[in-house]
């Protein structure tokens, strides 16, 4: 074998919503693209906003291209950096400074560059499902081993009761992805704090720090007027991703930043290694062009209105055609409970209407599919009658 055996594992492991998402190409190709209702893959539909437009021009003609397109410092820009830690400290009460700011590649370049700097062999980082199914590849990455809390299926709050027994002197890290992928669920403030109380036990007892990683690239996406709590502001050992990849449209641009309080335990340590780890893996720094973008865009807010809409009419439609589904309160993503034991046979009758879901066993949730509720309002509305159709195979 030419590859290395960590890249086969990855290999094989790779992406199922990917897969799905190319299924769901060739499906148009052969039917039509009306015709096909691919809810795969998590690519948002609304538009960029026309601020990001308008700040892209404006850069282009009157700033220097030497600046715009050139190298900086590997943590990025300095002003962008500043204008990242004021944003966050108005909007959280946190006390950042520009140095606490790291502008990378999306909120997973982020993630990656605490791996790296943290991760030794075996190590291990504890997720609680359903999860992103990246994280176990970003682990894998380092040589680390992701650890999996099973989802409660009863609220799909964390599964604080199965936590700590999973903790141990190996553990690193923990994810807490919120509102989460897939469920759209948010994670209560009182849930963080029985967290939080959790790991201050354990950090005593192993005795080294306990890092959580708050992944919060959806935000800016809650409803009914609920607000996210900032971990940073509960847990003191939390690094803060961020990626604008959902909230100003812009996935393919791969630009984000992570935020490091000076209150974390090593912090002159950690925060070098994540300024050397930026370079190491190869990103060298965030994309420039984009960096000065967001810094101009950092108080737009996201569509709300939009998404809202389509989770609306998917939740009262597929409930009122008998399918159990978590109601979501952030995020674009529902879960749907599958009406038979083994998941992939209900994303393969999906398929037989040309509806493309996914099998949620590859977010750590067997018995479940996603469905991703960031497309046009007009793909959902022509996606009911072959919902309905679906309905029919199970709830005669």
């Amino acid at each position: 074998m030419v590859i290395s055996k960590n890249m086969e594992r990855l290999v094989a492991g790779s992406s199922t919503i990917r897969k799905l998402f190319e299924e769901g190409l060739q499906m148009a190709a052969e039917v039509g693209a009306d015709n096909v209702y691919d809810f795969s893959l998590g690519n948002p539909a609304s538009p960029v906003p026309h601020e990001v437009r308008d700040a892209i021009e404006d850069i282009l003609d009157n700033t220097d291209g030497n600046i715009v397109h050139g190298y900086m410092k590997n943590a990025g820009f300095n002003d962008v950096r500043k204008a990242v830690a004021d944003s966050l400290n108005r909007k959280n009460g946190m006390n950042y400074d520009a140095e606490d700011i790291i502008m990378t590649c999306g909120a997973a370049g982020g993630m990656n560059c605490i791996f790296r700097s943290l991760l030794g062999l075996d190590d291990e980082v504890i997720t609680f499902a359903p999860f992103f199914g990246e994280y176990r590849s970003y682990v894998c990455n380092f040589g680390g081993n992701l650890v999996v809390v099973p989802a409660d299926t009863e609220t799909f709050q964390l599964n604080l009761a199965a936590l700590r027994p999973l903790i141990n002197e190996k553990t690193k890290c923990i994810i807490i992805n919120n509102p989460n992928n897939p469920s759209g669920v948010v994670y209560t403030e009182e849930t963080l704090r029985k967290l939080n109380d959790i790991i201050v036990e354990a950090e005593k007892e192993i005795g080294h720090p306990i890092y959580v990683i708050a992944d919060e690239p959806y935000r800016e996406l809650v409803y009914g007027g609920q607000t996210v709590p900032y971990i940073p502001n509960i847990i003191k050992n939390s690094f803060f991703l961020y990626s604008f990849s959902k909230t100003l449209s812009l996935p393919g641009e791969r630009i984000g930043y992570m935020a490091v309080s000076k209150n974390i335990d090593y912090y002159d340590e950690v925060i070098s290694a994540l300024v050397v780890a930026n370079r190491c893996l190869g990103y060298i720094n965030a994309p420039s062009l984009f960096q000065l973008v967001v810094a101009r865009c950092l108080d737009i807010p996201a569509n709300l209105e939009f998404y809202d809409k389509n989770r609306t009419l998917l939740y009262e439609e597929l409930t009122k055609m008998g399918f159990e589904v978590v109601r979501p309160d952030g995020a674009f993503y529902m879960l749907i409970k599958s009406p038979t034991p083994e998941e992939d046979d209900f994303v393969a009758m999906g398929k037989k209407y040309h509806i493309i879901l996914v099998p949620a066993k590859s977010f750590g949730c067997p018995g479940y599919v996603r469905l991703a509720y960031c497309v046009s309002h007009d793909m959902i509305k022509r996606s009911i009658p072959a919902f309905k159709k679906l309905a029919e195979e199970y709830f005669k």
